[in-house]
């Protein structure tokens, strides 16, 4: 019988790290053991602590905590990384009869832990250099020629993926579609797996990111950044672009006021939960529960996780 994975997920500052931990008490109350797991993309570099709102110890409340900080931020954690890495962590777990408690905000990591990955060939480098140089309305003309189903599920305006779609059409030969409908390694089959995802109400979230920001700079955000700007590391990694990284190095550098520092950071946070929220709305399967902190029972929710 497949054994259970409990999946606690949602838009950041959405309380469900506070909600993954009364999980794993709960748990521990009915004789099993439950160990969280980081799936976020900023709380696995140990660079951002602060800026990541990574849990704090006394925030643990005693709770077993894994993939937190794993990561040093001169070493990019692409989402194969970070499920290769949680295959290893469920799988150990699992042996040990623990139950596995998956927690974040990050759907790409998510889906390519449960679905697998697409076995993408690497792309030649001049081909990547030469889209890589285009501007996006070029690459998006290029795109609509040489992959029109692909160039029609973009936004024409989304560089990023448009030149990831018309590099590995030119570079392999098939398109990103072709690859993607081959995906392998997933591992959502052979677990029971027990999704929550937490959708709170908006002005709700998203006064608590304006609030959550505000207690980064109390506890040490700025000491934090400035300590990842004397690495000189590339501006191209992830950690390097995690949100508030930006805001934060453009005061220290003296080109931004504090007020203007705090009032962009607060959006840029907003801007992020946003676009989670709308994710984990439409993303997931219709069937996985969506529910507030306010709503949900954890009683309930343990024992749909357990029922298996």
């Amino acid at each position: 019988m497949a054994q259970p994975v409990a999946l606690i997920a949602g838009p950041t500052a959405s309380g469900k790290s506070d909600l993954a931990v009364d999980l794993a008490l709960a748990l521990e109350k009915a004789g099993r053991r439950g160990v969280v797991l980081n799936a976020d993309s900023a709380q696995v570099y140990a660079d951002l602590q602060v800026l990541s709102a990574r849990p704090s110890t006394e925030e643990m409340r005693g709770v077993e905590h894994r993939m937190f900080g794993a990561w040093d931020g001169a070493q990019a954690c692409s989402a194969a990384d970070w499920a290769a890495a949680a295959k290893r962590e469920i799988k150990d777990l699992h042996s040990e009869c623990a139950v596995p408690i998956l927690v974040g905000g990050t759907g790409l990591y998510l889906r390519t832990l449960l679905d697998g990955i697409a076995p993408i060939p690497p792309i030649n480098p001049d081909i990547r250099d030469a889209v890589r140089q285009m501007a996006v309305e070029d690459a998006f003309a290029m795109l609509q020629a040489e992959d029109p189903t692909r160039a029609a599920q973009l936004n024409a305006r989304d560089g990023q993926r448009v030149a990831r779609a018309l590099e590995v059409v030119r570079s392999t030969g098939k398109s990103l579609t072709h690859w993607q409908q081959q995906k392998t390694g997933g591992i959502g089959g052979s677990i029971t797996l027990a999704p929550l995802i937490l959708l709170p109400d908006r002005e709700w979230l998203y006064e608590r990111c304006d609030q959550r920001f505000t207690l980064m700079l109390e506890r040490g955000a700025l000491d934090e950044v400035e300590r990842l700007m004397s690495r000189n590391l590339s501006p191209d990694l992830p950690v390097m672009r995690a949100i508030g990284v930006r805001e934060l190095a453009a005061y220290l550098l003296g080109q931004v006021s504090r007020v203007e520092m705090v009032v962009s950071g607060q959006q840029a946070t907003r801007n992020y939960a946003k676009r989670q929220y709308t994710w984990f709305r439409r993303q997931p399967p219709e069937g996985w529960p969506r529910k507030t902190v306010q709503n949900c029972n954890i009683d309930t929710y343990l024992a749909s996780l357990l029922q298996h």
